[in-house]
C-alpha cells in the first residue's frame, strides 16, 4: 500500500499556481515561496555541521567510483556529499519534507516524487578557490540511466543566497534546446571536464538553437529554493561574500522513471551510483524505486 502524504491548508497555499507551472514549463526554472520556516533551516545548518563533524545515522555499505564525499583531509574547497538523506537522519527528517514534493510533483506533472539523489553542499568563502566554480552542465547528462526526462532538482540553501556568495544561475529556457555536440565526454561529470570546453559547448548549442545564451542568478531568500529541470543548463561562479555558502542540491525523480542500459560508441554502459547500491528489479536491473535509497517524498495518490 503506498504512503500517504498529506499538506495542511497553509501549505496547499505554498503549492505552484497554474501561471507558475506554465512558467516552470517555458523557462525551466522556478522560484518557490517559503517551504521552510527559519527555525528549520537553521536545524538544516546545525545537522550539517554534525555530518561534516563524522556523525552519521548509518554508513553506505560501499562507496561508489563515482560517488562525491569531502572529507576533511581534502582541504578547505567546496564539499559535496552525496547520499546525506541516506547517511543522515538529521538532514533526512527535514529534505523529505512533503511540501517539496508536492512542489515537484506540480512542475513534473507526476503523480509521484522520489528521491534520486542528494548533495549536501560547502563553498568556503574563498574567491579564487578554483573548486568553487561550477561549470555550465544539466543534470540529464549524468542521468543517462534514467528513462525519464522529468527529473528535477531542487536547490536549497541554508541562508539568503544571492549573487555575491555564487547562487545557482540558470540558462534561461536552455531545457528546451535541441542538442548539439553530444558524445560519449557529455556522460562524465562536470568535475571530470574542462571548464572552457563546457562554455563553448553551451555557446554552440544556443547558436544551433537560433538563440541567445541568458543567465539568470537565483536570488533566494532563507527557506525558499529553486527548482530546474533536468535539461536546464545550469553552473554557479565563486563565493565573494564573507561566510560559507550552504546548501543541498536534492535531485528528484518522478514515479515512472527506471532504469535503462545506456551504451557508449566503445560498448561500454554508462552507470549511476545507485547501480552499484540499490536492490534489483525482478528481471535483475538496478532498481530506481528501492525505498532505502530512493524513498517516496511525494504520492497523490490519497488526493
Amino acid at each position: 500500500m503506498a504512503e500517504q502524504f498529506h499538506l495542511t491548508d497553509e501549505e496547499r497555499e505554498l503549492l505552484p499556481s497554474d501561471e507558475d507551472v506554465a512558467f516552470y514549463a517555458a523557462h525551466g526554472w522556478y522560484l518557490t515561496k517559503k517551504l521552510f520556516t527559519d527555525a528549520e533551516v537553521d536545524e538544516l545548518v546545525e545537522a550539517s555541521e554534525r555530518f561534516y563533524a563524522g556523525e552519521r545515522s548509518r554508513s553506505l555499505p560501499l562507496r561508489p567510483r563515482r560517488l562525491a564525499y569531502w572529507e576533511p583531509q581534502h582541504g578547505d574547497v567546496q564539499r559535496h556529499n552525496d547520499y546525506v538523506h541516506y547517511e543522515h537522519d538529521g538532514l533526512a527528517k527535514l529534505l523529505r519534507k512533503p511540501l517539496i514534493g508536492a512542489v515537484a510533483a506540480r512542475l513534473a506533472q507526476a503523480d509521484e516524487i522520489r528521491i534520486f539523489q542528494s548533495t549536501l553542499i560547502f563553498k568556503p568563502p574563498r574567491p579564487d578557490e578554483p573548486t568553487n566554480v561550477v561549470p555550465w552542465h544539466f543534470d540529464r547528462h549524468y542521468w543517462a540511466s534514467s528513462t525519464s526526462e522529468r527529473m528535477l532538482t531542487a536547490f536549497i540553501p541554508f541562508h539568503d543566497c544571492g549573487e555575491e556568495m555564487g547562487t545557482i544561475t540558470m540558462v534561461d529556457g536552455s531545457h528546451a534546446w535541441q542538442e548539439t555536440g553530444n558524445d560519449d565526454s557529455t556522460a562524465k561529470h562536470f568535475a571530470e571536464r574542462d571548464k572552457e570546453d563546457l562554455e563553448v559547448l553551451l555557446a554552440r548549442n544556443a547558436e544551433f538553437n537560433g538563440t541567445q545564451v541568458t543567465k539568470v542568478p537565483m536570488i533566494i531568500p532563507k527557506g525558499h529554493m529553486s527548482f530546474h529541470h533536468c535539461r536546464t543548463y545550469h553552473g554557479s561562479a565563486g563565493n565573494r561574500s564573507d561566510r560559507p555558502r550552504r546548501a543541498v542540491s536534492l535531485h528528484l525523480q518522478d514515479g515512472e522513471n527506471q532504469y535503462r542500459p545506456y551504451t557508449l560508441s566503445d560498448g561500454s554502459v554508462v552507470g549511476y551510483n545507485h547501480d552499484e547500491l540499490v536492490r534489483r528489479t525482478p528481471d535483475g536491473r538496478p532498481d530506481y524505486a528501492d525505498p532505502d535509497y530512493c524513498p517516496v517524498l511525494w504520492t497523490s495518490a490519497q488526493h
